[in-house]
């Protein structure tokens, strides 16, 4: 069997690469070809596209990239139709994969679609529009089955993928010694995590603000996770007035491992962050225009996946109040002695209970060849 994966992000390529390893083991002989990034090309699919040259994020710069998108669009459909798949899987990235999956259904290319686009929480009429352009959908969040089912669509619950990325995982007993401008004196403090994000635009709206909360925790000792798919550079700037902060480059696991707290810029990791059990807060802050479309356009109480799945406030969310000061207020009341660590915790401990157990991308995979070979 031939499968054409398209994932848009770093998280969606890390998945990619663990639904193919876990194709192959039921289609020795399945071949792959694939928008993504190094790590689903290190599982053996022959990379088309790099995830990072199509990485627009917010309104306003979609806007400004539209002949960019446009262009990727038709090259895209132009090499699907080249080399027509048994099967074009898609991974969340729903603004782009939508619109491919309507045209491979238009072209007679079988869809089915990983990390199910979140209609849930813009726009619930959509669901409509994915049962008519995806032949099957798995989903990993445990409320999505109850959601499509008001749509008369059946899905696929799988678990988290999530899961599956942290039983793989193994901690470098030397990290701590490998944190850049790490001092002797920071050694011995406990360490606050911050994860602003992978994109540059979340980087740059998300870090300054973190960064100037550092200075009010002189105990404890800070460390920004990088990512590789951005420059150092841009690291370097905003970094350059703060010595003592310290810096791991795609390293996020390792440094969730040893924090006692974490700053993190709302998406994927927050998730993470909680399976981890590091008390955060949740932080993100979009232009005026865009937070006011978005306001309406949201079904959801929350924009944290944590605070999803539990279906309450586990996790503070810092939206349009993400300052300095009130970054500040939010993490000392999740430090250790803070009036809301535990609660935060044992809200961290029914998450997980929902989330049911490892092994998504294996349920995944044999479920998606099952289906192909049921279809021949």
């Amino acid at each position: 069997m031939t499968y054409y994966l398209i994932a848009g992000e770093r998280s969606g390529d890390l998945h990619g690469a663990n639904l193919i390893r876990s194709i192959r083991q039921h289609d020795p002989q399945a071949q792959f070809r694939a928008y993504g990034g190094e790590q689903m090309e290190t599982a053996g699919a022959t990379l088309v596209r790099h995830y990072r040259e199509m990485a627009f994020m917010g309104f306003v710069e979609v806007a400004r990239n539209l002949g960019t998108i446009r262009r990727i669009m038709r090259e895209c459909q132009a090499d699907l139709l080249k080399h027509r798949p048994d099967v074009l899987v898609l991974i969340d990235y729903s603004g782009f994969n939508l619109r491919v999956a309507r045209f491979a259904k238009a072209h007679g290319i079988r869809v089915f679609y990983y990390i199910a686009p979140k209609v849930w929480a813009w726009n619930p009429s959509r669901a409509n529009k994915i049962k008519a352009s995806v032949d099957r959908l798995f989903t990993i969040l445990p409320f999505e089955t109850e959601f499509f089912a008001q749509y008369d669509y059946k899905v696929d619950y799988v678990g988290n993928p999530l899961l599956d990325a942290l039983v793989q995982f193994q901690p470098d007993p030397q990290f701590l010694t490998k944190i850049a401008g790490i001092t002797k004196s920071g050694q011995d403090r406990p360490i606050i995590a911050l994860l602003p994000g992978s994109r540059r635009q979340e980087i740059l709206g998300m870090l300054p603000t973190m960064l100037s909360a550092t200075r009010h925790f002189p105990d404890y000792r800070f460390v920004v996770g990088t990512v590789s798919n951005l420059p150092t550079s841009l690291y370097d700037e905003l970094l350059q007035n703060y010595s003592d902060v310290g810096r791991v480059n795609d390293a996020a696991y390792d440094l969730l491992t040893v924090a006692t707290a974490a700053l993190v810029t709302s998406g994927t990791a927050t998730l993470e962050t909680a399976l981890f059990t590091v008390p955060q807060v949740v932080c993100y802050k979009a232009s005026k225009l865009f937070y006011a479309i978005a306001k309406r356009a949201m079904s959801v109480r929350f924009i944290s996946l944590v605070n999803l799945i539990a279906d309450r406030e586990v996790v503070k969310e810092l939206i349009q109040d993400f300052r300095e000061d009130t970054v500040v207020s939010e993490l000392r009341a999740i430090l250790p002695g803070g009036s809301r660590r535990a609660d935060q915790l044992a809200g961290y401990a029914e998450v997980r209970q929902r989330m049911g157990e490892p092994g998504a991308s294996e349920r995944a995979g044999a479920l998606m060849v099952q289906a192909l070979q049921h279809q021949l």
